[in-house]
């Protein structure tokens, strides 16, 4: 396979959504023509919101223009997406392979690049990947991966080839067809746009805050990981929408509840337990969850604490960095850097800005130790209990959803500064990369 980047500004990065890495076998720029092909008659690789199929792609005349600029700047609009030139479909579902007889890859990628880059503005960035058939190179599917954009909203600038009233031009992705933003859906872009740019920092301190506020009063010990993108993207919560991000959440995170918040979903579990979790999964891929930490209550030096062992903590928050990093990327289409702080502390009032210290008994000082070397039994390595520590880092999007290597070594960062504020050197814990080596998934 060739890659080929024909954009008027180069991406940072590939195009990512997992939800069409599970559908096409592989990532979009790793993928070949035998992949593409098997979607044919394959109902689950039916258009959506987020991919579309066409069997030709003319642009040469005025209406095939048109077209390919309302399709680039649909999916930019929205959450990103796919197109896949050389599937007819039926019914929306992939029905027959109609190669592209295109004897000159190159030329012909020049071409769509240049009529992209002047039939929107802002210039719609995308990455094409044109991928040979084995048995005739000269024929073949394209793909082309539009990530959702920061720039936006992006306008069709070509002259309409019908006459229209009361369209603004600024096409947008909307489940598995193209709608067209109203002058109130513009506004609102244009005014995320010029507002992007503000900090970050203090988006992070508003979702965590705004998470605090919503847990229920609690003298037990609490892990709170908050991340923020450092471009926002844009999760549309409607009725549809709700429905299906509600079945993922249920079966994937084993939530008990999901509900519609403030430009948000909020889910649920364990309300009853110490082992509470709730979670805000914001629109624009930001995100809270705050865990109650499975304790013991030990007795050392004559003092009773509430204690967790570092592998619980550890694993607990690589999998809520993780899991709110996924929901920014295939949910919010972020991509990019996000920024993360977690924090732990011996109940929620002692979080700089949890709520007020609830008449609740009793409360203990909380300590993090380890299992000495042989696993057995339970040795205090601390040197202090602690009320509250938290650490922060940037990773990027795709790594931390993606797991693996990436996500460890950000979980490590994070695990030793906290871990630090209660005297001890290093969070040991199982799986820890080592340095200079890579570590286990």
């Amino acid at each position: 396979m060739e890659r080929s980047v024909p954009c008027t500004t180069v991406l940072d990065m590939a195009f990512r959504s997992r939800r069409l890495e599970a559908l096409l076998g592989g990532r979009v720029d790793q993928l070949t023509y035998e992949q593409v092909a098997a979607l044919v008659d394959v109902e689950a690789a039916a258009e959506a919101e987020d991919l579309d199929y066409k069997r030709e792609l003319t642009a040469s005349d005025p209406k095939g223009k048109e077209e390919l600029a309302k399709d680039v700047c649909s999916f930019a609009n929205h959450t990103g997406g796919i197109l896949v030139v050389g599937l007819a479909e039926s019914g929306g579902i992939p029905s027959k392979i109609m190669d592209l007889d295109v004897a000159n890859w190159d030329a012909w990628l020049r071409h769509l690049a240049q009529v992209i880059g002047s039939t929107t503005a802002p210039p719609v960035r995308y990455e094409a990947y044109p991928l040979r058939d084995p048995d005739d190179p000269k024929q073949g599917f394209l793909i082309l991966a539009v990530p959702r954009s920061a720039h936006g909203p992006h306008a069709v600038t070509t002259p309409p080839v019908k006459p229209s009233e009361k369209v603004l031009r600024y096409p947008r992705r909307t489940g598995s067809r193209t709608d067209w933003l109203t002058e109130t859906d513009v506004a609102t872009a244009y005014h995320r746009r010029f507002t992007d740019a503000a900090d970050r920092g203090q988006r992070l301190l508003d979702v965590e805050r705004e998470a605090l506020a919503g847990i229920p009063a609690s003298n037990m010990p609490k892990l709170l990981v908050t991340m923020a993108p450092e471009v926002p993207g844009d999760m549309p919560i409607n009725r549809e929408s709700y429905e299906r991000h509600r079945g993922d959440i249920l079966q994937e995170l084993f939530f008990e509840r999901v509900r519609i918040g403030s430009r948000r979903l909020i889910a649920t579990a364990d309300e009853r337990t110490v082992n509470y979790q709730y979670c805000e999964l914001h629109r624009d891929g930001a995100g809270a969850w705050i865990s109650g930490l499975p304790v013991q209550v030990l007795s050392f030096d004559g003092t009773q604490y509430n204690y967790a062992d570092v592998n619980v903590l550890v694993g607990e928050l690589l999998s809520m960095v993780q899991h709110l990093a996924t929901h920014a990327r295939d949910r919010a289409g972020v991509s990019g850097t996000m920024l993360i702080k977690a924090a732990v502390c011996e109940a929620p009032y002692r979080h700089p800005q949890g709520p007020p210290r609830p008449h609740l008994n009793p409360m203990l000082p909380f300590r993090i130790d380890q299992n000495d070397k042989w696993g057995t039994p339970r040795v205090a390595l601390s040197t202090q209990a602690c009320a509250y520590a938290d650490a922060e880092a940037v990773a990027l999007v795709d790594d931390l959803a993606d797991g693996g290597t990436e996500l460890v070594q950000a979980g490590a960062l994070i695990a030793d500064e906290l871990v630090q504020a209660f005297g001890i050197p290093e969070a040991a814990f199982t799986g820890r990369p080592r340095s200079g080596s890579p570590s286990s998934r």
